[in-house]
């Protein structure tokens, strides 16, 4: 072998970043890009202007992953000159050079070439100057990874940082100084978590070492200051990773969990009982990991479900045990779901999977003890509470496998529903309106207990879910009230 061949076999098989480039441009000249990209970018090069698909498009591209509903474009036009080439434009951010394009169907997130000035508020640039140089743009990205440009026309792969190496050896790499990345955006090191569990890559020592600064007391990372809606949308991105686990123990490792989720971060240490293979924390980690990566919001309330923990510990030589610990985490729980600033509906859903997690089902359970636990925790959540228990199972390190007292207990509730016995006081045969009319009553909670005495009786003898049964009832409590 001479030494020419010798030596590019070693920059093919070790990793230079020209090989690591000529293999990408490999990877995404053969990747079937949606018509309506080829189509946009061919559009905005008219008049010999410049266009790339860029970012996270391109990334993703060459790791095989799901561009996910945007494709990220960049050009040296102007955002003005964009809005005439496309009918249906959103002037997402002229100011900042962005604007979205609607076309086939797709939506194209569309930024100007740009350097950009300080960021005095760590999120968005105080100047911003366009230029024609496509590679000035990439050096304002925050990683490596991130900052790749492909023109399918021209077969052209821009990566000035050695990204495509980066994605190779599954590393994440700052461009240029990490914390002067960071400073730019208080969001970033978030972002690096999420990357961290979503591509499955490592930060590299210079960038943990960044994180890690951003963490100590005296740091003046203004990270608490960034929109809480920026922060739940991150670790949204975050759950649906195949591990989550790796994002949090990126930050947790850098003294940065408790800024956002210090329920979570102070269960770290807290040992548990033979149960339990790990401490709180970890257990929290491994049985988020297990639940259905398609559930967010289990997701979430396996991350929450023992934060209640902590508080409620009590030591029996060696053993702990954590009574009610399910209440006082749905409490802890709603208060970080708030705080996070959770839409109302998904944070009660989550709240109440934490709640409901310690159902203790035995097949000595009674049709009418099972249709009362149908009917707390409603019929509509018992698919997610089984997930959530399935998830708590396998989160205890002890490979005890699955919970097989859940299939009978699955297939009791099946054979309830099938016989579409009453579990709300909305599938009784009678209604408020009967209730007033019997009893005298006016519009009040007099209504609902009169209603919900009935549903107790219900639940116990099904048969009696009549109209005439149930109206004779009513007059009964008349006479016993009079």
């Amino acid at each position: 072998m001479t030494s020419t061949v010798r030596r590019w076999w070693q920059d093919w098989t070790q990793g230079a970043p020209e090989a690591a480039v000529a293999r990408a441009r490999l990877v995404l000249a053969g990747h079937a890009w949606p018509e309506a990209a080829l189509a946009v970018l061919a559009r905005l090069r008219e008049g010999g202007h410049a266009a790339y698909l860029v970012g996270g498009t391109v990334r993703d591209a060459l790791l095989g992953r799901d561009p996910g509903a945007e494709i990220d474009v960049a050009t040296d036009l102007k955002p003005e000159q964009v809005a005439t080439r496309f009918a249906h434009v959103v002037p997402t951010g002229m100011r900042h050079g962005t604007v979205t394009i609607l076309e086939g169907g797709v939506t194209f997130e569309c930024t100007t070439f740009r350097r950009e000035g300080a960021y005095s508020d760590a999120r968005r640039p105080d100047t911003v100057e366009f230029t024609t140089d496509p590679l000035a743009d990439l050096d304002r990205r925050d990683l490596t990874v991130n900052a790749l440009a492909w023109d399918p026309a021209a077969a052209a792969l821009l990566d000035p940082h050695a990204g495509a190496l980066d994605l190779e050896r599954r590393v994440l790499r700052a461009v240029g100084e990490p914390l002067d990345r960071f400073r730019e955006d208080a969001l970033r090191p978030l972002r690096v978590a999420r990357f961290a569990a979503t591509l499955e890559m490592e930060p590299d020592p210079p960038l943990r070492a960044a994180l890690a600064a951003l963490g100590r007391p005296e740091s003046d990372y203004a990270g608490a200051t960034v929109a809480a809606e920026r922060v739940r949308a991150e670790f949204d991105r975050m759950l649906r990773a195949r591990e989550p686990s790796r994002g949090l123990e990126v930050l947790r490792e850098a003294g940065l969990l408790g800024l956002w989720l210090p329920e979570l971060e102070r269960c770290r240490g807290v040992p548990q009982n033979r149960f339990h293979a790990y401490d709180v924390y970890f257990h929290s980690l491994y049985t988020c990991d297990a639940a259905p990566a398609a559930k967010l919001d289990v997701r979430w309330a396996a991350l929450l479900h023992d934060i209640g923990k902590p508080d409620t510990r009590v030591d029996h030589g060696g053993e702990g045990t954590f009574y009610n610990h399910q209440f006082v985490g749905a409490e802890l729980a709603d208060r970080l779901l708030e705080r996070l600033r959770f839409p109302l509906e998904r944070r009660a859903r989550i709240v109440h999977l934490v709640r409901e997690h310690m159902f203790d089902y035995r097949p000595g359970w009674s049709d009418a003890a099972l249709r009362r636990w149908l009917r707390r925790v409603g019929p509509d959540q018992v698919a997610d509470l089984f997930d959530l228990r399935i998830a708590d199972t396998l989160g205890n390190g002890l490979r005890q496998g699955f919970p097989t007292a859940l299939e009978d207990m699955r297939r009791r509730i099946q054979g309830l529903l099938a016989a579409e016995r009453a579990l709300r006081v909305t599938d009784l045969a009678v209604d408020g309106r009967d209730v007033m009319r019997e009893l005298a009553l006016p519009p009040g909670r007099a209504v609902g207990e009169a209603l919900e005495a009935m549903l107790e009786e219900v639940l116990d003898d099904p048969s009696r879910n009549t109209r005439e049964h149930l109206l004779a009832r009513l007059r009964e409590r008349r006479v016993t009230n009079a």
